[in-house]
């Protein structure tokens, strides 16, 4: 027990030093970080409350006393825009975590299982992507009703299908191994050898849709509240504040209202991807054995070039 605590603490620090010497990883975690740790302090970095109301002062432009310049209400717009963040971002992150949950739990049981299991699950996941995901996530909405919360179960009843598809590849590949021929022969049940076994060696996939997932969602989400459908109007969040978008005039003349939560989204989508592409470097010897052949190649054209 002593020695499994040990390789499992020396996997996690192989694993962390892995990360943080991926140059994408650290970017991408360092633009997470700053935007999260704005979006917990709004109010302190901003000095003013997102709701608070100065008709005197409405759609100022930015300047030092307003970084981002004020809304129709003359209500801060930096204040808005890293409060916008804190509620787009726990939309993004917890959907993702269920919709990966939901993926993970059906794909591991029916690519285990196979049979009459996987048939009718497989049945479900294709006529649930038959359907365009922004027709679903509509209809939905209309029946759940607007909400931080409804647009969380929406999202994670709606993408689930990709982690799914994977993780069902994957225990499909794995189910024939020895170490799992092993376990049945010790006569392990079909959940420990699911969820113990099979299941930590399909991390890198799964963690990998988890982040690619955070920044649909998230898009996704700013979409749903342009259209006037996902968190109401009274909640500030990334998509909410590009509403302000709808009107040409606002467009023309006014572009700070919707040019910075639009900035906002983009920044952090893309410390997103970098995220998940370092972390489809550390966790996926393939990828990393095909970076280490390109670059033992170009190391070897470039001696023989020298030598030349």
């Amino acid at each position: 027990m002593q020695k499994r605590k040990q390789d499992r603490q020396s996997t996690a620090r192989i694993f962390i030093r892995n990360l943080l010497h991926n140059p994408s990883a650290v970017i991408g975690l360092t633009i997470i970080s700053i935007m999260i740790l704005c979006a917990v302090f709004a109010v302190q970095i901003s000095g003013v409350e997102p709701e608070y109301i100065d008709p005197i002062n409405g759609r100022l432009g930015p300047s030092l006393d307003h970084l981002m310049g004020t809304d129709q209400l003359g209500r801060d717009m930096l204040s808005r825009v890293l409060s916008g963040g804190r509620q787009s971002i726990y939309i993004g992150v917890i959907a993702s975590f269920l919709a990966n949950l939901i993926g993970t739990v059906l794909g591991a049981t029916a690519g285990y299982l196979g049979g009459k299991i996987d048939a009718v699950v497989m049945r479900v996941s294709e006529l649930v992507m038959t359907f365009p995901q922004l027709i679903l996530v509509l209809i939905f909405v209309s029946l759940l009703g607007q909400g931080i919360n409804n647009v969380i179960i929406v999202f994670a009843l709606t993408g689930w299908m990709t982690t799914f598809r994977l993780v069902r590849g994957e225990f499909f590949s794995l189910r024939e191994e020895a170490f799992v021929e092993a376990d049945r022969a010790f006569g392990f049940s079909k959940p420990r050898i699911i969820f113990r076994h099979i299941l930590p060696n399909t991390l890198s996939p799964i963690v990998v849709a988890f982040t690619i997932n955070i920044a649909i969602f998230i898009i996704a989400e700013a979409g749903l509240s342009f259209l006037g459908l996902g968190v109401p109007v009274t909640t500030p969040t990334w998509g909410n504040l590009l509403t302000a978008a709808q009107n040409p005039v606002v467009v023309d003349e006014y572009w700070w209202l919707w040019v910075f939560p639009a900035m906002s989204i983009a920044i952090f989508v893309l410390g997103v991807n970098f995220v998940g592409d370092g972390l489809r470097d550390v966790l996926d010897p393939r990828h990393k054995s095909i970076i280490a052949k390109s670059k033992w190649k170009v190391a070897l054209v470039g001696r023989l070039g020298s030598k030349k």
